[in-house]
């Protein structure tokens, strides 16, 4: 099998080891997230249609300060607040098709394997305590993203990985372990009480799950830095195994009148309410239909355009086959970089096998 992916050959024999970042449980689900986890599950079908067993971890990140503010908002729990969001989100990927994955692990369940990773950078003089709090060194973390220091500073600032703490040596470091005061979530460690960092909590499931390297690591484009790019750093560092993933999908940013859809700007468009009035096939058709790297805009039209293009593939489904060859070139056109949009055109074109194969292997029905 010749798999392409992000233009570069990527072979594969047997087991197929896929890490999918997942949600943070403290809101609904929304297009721009749904995107990267459609995107994830059409790569798992065309490598299973390809006779590959595909392994597939996709995480909760249940310890983080954005879910423990909301939670403090409402009143609740941070585990409460997470088990129903974890249950909503696992609702909705069931109605759009995404496959169940196989593992599903918790950020909260893999604090032990946290501490080790802090540990196992200490030990190589790649991490540095002050107080409490562990930190990592990824000031150059940023040059796998390949953007400026300056750019990097900005993206660091943006999410929230505190650039300005009087504590690093670098301010692109990042927190391995954190401290935190007496009222907050915590557990123990050799540090004193604390809890981990969101990149290390990753790194750190990753390493627990699959060893020192995955084939593919799939997250949306946002996440390149600070967070995959630290992620990568930490676990290459403590295991010196590289690379930390053989290849990377990240899906292109969901837009809103050109502006990232995102809960702080106020533009969320949720899945819960497209299901309402379209078929889940619709929506992930209107994910798939073009790159799978490049940012795009929402609109209402898009989404009627795609339903549109839908039933043009249902009716050339029900027509006879017009070339045996079709169906063949159908699952040889999604290993050349996810390809959709050229093997829709083909299957609406040619009909027949050609067309169903399609719907089967993307899941459109």
């Amino acid at each position: 099998m010749r798999l392409q992916l992000g233009g570069r050959l990527l072979p594969m024999v047997g087991r197929v080891r896929m890490y999918v970042c997942g949600i943070t449980p403290y809101a609904v689900t929304q297009l721009g997230h749904a995107a990267t986890y459609v995107w994830a599950d059409a790569l798992d079908r065309v490598l299973s249609w390809h006779g590959h067993t595909v392994s597939i971890a996709r995480n909760i990140t249940d310890v983080d300060d954005v879910l423990f503010a909301e939670a403090r908002r409402r009143g609740e729990s941070p585990t409460m607040l997470a088990t129903l969001q974890r249950a909503a989100f696992e609702a909705t990927m069931t109605t759009l098709r995404v496959r169940t994955p196989d593992l599903q692990p918790s950020a909260a369940n893999h604090i032990g394997h946290v501490i080790a990773l802090a540990s196992a950078l200490l030990d190589q003089e790649r991490a540095y305590v002050r107080g409490g709090t562990v930190y990592a060194r990824t000031g150059s973390a940023y040059l796998r993203a390949g953007i400026d220091r300056a750019e990097a500073l900005a993206r660091a600032e943006e999410y929230h990985d505190h650039p300005d703490d009087p504590d690093k040596d670098d301010p692109l470091d990042v927190v391995l372990w954190q401290e935190t005061a007496d009222d907050e979530v915590s557990w123990p460690s050799p540090w004193g009480k604390g809890r981990p960092g969101w990149h290390a909590e990753c790194a750190a499931m990753v390493l627990a799950l699959y060893g020192p390297s995955v084939d593919i690591h799939c997250g949306g484009a946002d996440l390149a830095f600070p967070h995959h790019a630290a992620e990568a750093e930490l676990a290459e560092a403590a295991t010196g195994v590289m690379p930390f993933a053989r290849a990377w999908l990240r899906a292109g940013t969901v837009m809103v009148g050109g502006e990232k859809m995102a809960k702080s700007t106020g533009n969320l468009v949720l899945v819960e309410d497209l299901l309402a009035d379209y078929p889940a096939a619709a929506l992930r058709l209107l994910i798939l239909d073009r790159p799978w790297a490049e940012p795009w805009n929402w609109s209402r039209d898009a989404l009627d355009a795609a339903a549109a293009e839908l039933d043009d593939l249902y009716a050339a489904a029900a027509r006879p086959d017009a070339a045996l060859s079709g169906s063949a070139a159908i699952p040889a056109r999604l290993l050349e970089d996810l390809d959709v949009p050229t093997a829709l055109a083909m299957a609406i074109e040619d009909g027949g096998q050609a067309a169903r194969t399609l719907i089967e292997m993307l899941a459109l029905s």
